[in-house]
Order: structure tokens, then sequence, then C-alpha cells
């Protein structure tokens, strides 16, 4: 797990064209990454998890959101935020990619757990 800013943070923000290169090494983090686990708190969350989310779900990566801001972001009662933001999940099943509190990420029947136990990537 890694905050763009956090793991770019030698860059010298005083240096010509600083914010392209560290969303360019965000952009070949993702890229890079396994299956990315987005913390979407805020109403609306935050732009870049939302862009990183959006590259995952497009290069067709396993997708696992963490939200434990309950205010609602969205129209629809079964879904707390945007639609486009649970398109990377299952249609049916998706509960078990969403995590509501920090005691669910070790909870070995969630969606999590599941991949990481699996040989195969993706996979659940």
């Amino acid at each position: 797990m890694w905050e763009p800013f956090g793991r770019n943070n030698r860059v010298d923000k005083t240096s010509r064209g600083w914010a392209y290169r560290i969303g360019q090494a965000d952009l070949g983090d993702v890229r890079a990454a396994d299956g990315p686990f987005e913390v979407v708190n805020g109403c609306p969350p935050d732009e870049g998890v939302m862009v990183e989310l959006g590259l995952a779900i497009a290069w067709g990566k396993p997708t696992f959101l963490f939200r434990d801001d309950y205010r609602r972001c969205a129209d629809s009662e079964a879904y707390l935020l945007n639609l486009m933001l649970f398109a990377g999940l299952p249609a049916t099943g998706w509960e078990v990619y969403w995590y509501a509190s920090l005691e669910e990420i070790a909870d070995p029947d969630k969606a999590l757990s599941r991949w990481l136990r699996s040989e195969t990537p993706g996979a659940i």
C-alpha cells in the first residue's frame, strides 16, 4: 500500500514538472499493482483515488474498496457511492470486496483475504 506523495517525497517541488513526475510515478505504480485496495472516504472521494480505481478497472485488476465514512454520496439505496466505483466488482456478491472497518480487512471470508490466499492472480 502506498500514498503517491509519500512514496515520491524526494521530488523537488520547486523544480519544473514535479507534479507531472509524481502523477506518472503513480500511474506506473497502479499499472504494476496486482490489485489496488482503495480508500474511498470523502464525499466525493479523492479524485486521484478515483482515477487510480478507473485505471485498475480498465486494466482488469481486482479492486477492493475501503470506506469507513458513512456519508451517502449516491442516489442509490444499495450503494453508498457513485455506481461507477463498483464497476470493477462482481454484480452479485460485491459486498465481500467492500470494507467498512479496519477489522474487516483481516476477515478470512472477505475478498482480499481470499484473493491473497489464491495461487491464481485475480482469482477469488
